[in-house]
């Protein structure tokens, strides 16, 4: 027993020692592109894809507290694989975007609609107060805000990218459009019923 431990240590350290997250070509302040390519880090792809990795993470931010087997939960981590799509579009030149496939590497009009009837779900439940939601009547309502405007800053970063003509298809931007509103709807969801916790919102 003790030798077959000794074993699956020493396997666990060789697997280890083999896998390496760094390649050091990114130290000259460059990044590679999906599909080929090298860009500066700070370049408009790169911005806009980071933001929406910014925006994934924090919407597991807001997964990490509501609750298992909920709607919520269920629907951000759906979200947060569609990121993923929108990330790997943003990441790839427009001449290799006919490389990209539908569903798992470009967005698609479907994954909008299903935002829509996400937005339509929740809102039917909701009861918006009439002055401006500040946010953090609850912990998952805040988490969900801050990942809207994470949201809200990539959109920003694709709409440049769009108006410099480096967008090959406009579905993607559509689609952040659409998520900061379903996240909006998201979050007042979760947020708190009280009518006290309005009182001064202006």
């Amino acid at each position: 027993m003790v030798r077959a431990t000794e074993r699956n240590t020493q396997a666990r350290v060789a697997c280890a020692a083999v896998v390496k997250i760094y390649t050091r070509k990114g130290d000259d302040g460059t990044t590679g592109l999906w599909y080929g390519g090298r860009v500066a880090k700070f370049a408009g792809r790169p911005e806009a894809y980071g933001s929406v990795d910014e925006a994934a993470s924090a919407l597991g931010m807001a997964r990490a507290v509501a609750e298992p087997g909920s709607e919520l939960r269920a629907d951000i981590l759906r979200i947060q694989n569609e990121l993923f799509v929108a990330g790997a579009e943003l990441a790839t030149a427009p001449e290799a975007a006919g490389r990209l496939e539908e569903g798992v590497s470009r967005v698609t009009p479907e994954m909008v609609e299903r935002l829509e009837g996400d937005i339509d779900r929740y809102m039917e439940r909701v009861d918006l107060p009439p002055k401006f939601v500040i946010p953090g009547g609850t912990e998952l309502s805040a988490r969900l805000d801050v990942a809207r405007t994470a949201v809200r800053r990539a959109e920003r970063r694709v709409s440049a990218l769009r108006h410099e003509g480096e967008l090959a298809d406009d579905t993607v931007l559509t689609y952040l459009n659409r998520l900061s509103d379903a996240l909006f709807a998201m979050a007042r969801f979760a947020d708190e019923q009280d009518p006290e916790l309005f009182e001064g919102r202006g």
